[in-house]
């Protein structure tokens, strides 16, 4: 059990024994009166989304979690097949599983999968990826490197902010964690 004003996103949290992922934490601390952690939650089981205001001196249930490492092979339809490096059984992930990370779900990667009393709950891509740019406005002109920066649309589908230089064909390296431009790795 944890306190309710130690709780921080990313987490998985159990309430009335279902698990939750706790999606953002503001911390309010009202005039008069109690402080309080304002959170958005996901349910794990069916995707709702709730918001949850917990006490400050309430306690909560942290999940613990297993985690696997994972290569993901391909996907058929909505479900996405992962094997474990170890053992090369295979995996079959959900959409609702894979959450956000399907941006960043390309062959051979290697992700890791969280596990919950063996069945799998979220995953983990890699903090840099490695995205070819499928499509992106030309250079403008007048421009600098600093001013300004224009949207992409990479191999994945996920559309990032990204210097003026940049054209359709670049390999960009990503920080998965924000969704960030770190570097063009190979020019197309």
């Amino acid at each position: 059990m944890i306190h309710a004003i130690q709780i921080r996103k990313g987490m998985i949290i159990i309430i009335d024994s279902e698990l939750y992922r706790v999606l953002e934490t503001t911390h309010v601390t009202p005039g008069k009166g109690q402080a309080l952690m304002q959170t958005k939650l996901r349910k794990i089981k069916d995707m709702t989304l709730l918001d949850y205001r917990f006490r400050s001196k309430d306690k909560v249930e942290q999940a613990y979690l297993e985690t696997k490492e994972m290569e993901f092979l391909y996907q058929e339809g909505d479900d996405f097949i992962c094997m474990d490096t170890t053992t090369y059984d295979q995996q079959k992930l959900t959409k609702a599983i894979i959450g956000d990370a399907k941006y960043y779900m390309i062959p051979n990667v290697l992700i890791s999968i969280e596990m919950f009393e063996g069945k799998p709950v979220g995953v983990t891509p890699p903090m840099t990826i490695e995205l070819k740019v499928s499509e992106t406005a030309p250079f403008l002109k007048g421009a600098t490197q600093t001013a300004s920066n224009k949207p992409a649309t990479l191999e994945t589908g996920i559309t990032i902010s990204v210097p003026q230089f940049i054209k359709n064909g670049d390999i960009l390296k990503i920080d998965t964690r924000d969704n960030k431009y770190l570097e063009r790795v190979k020019t197309g």
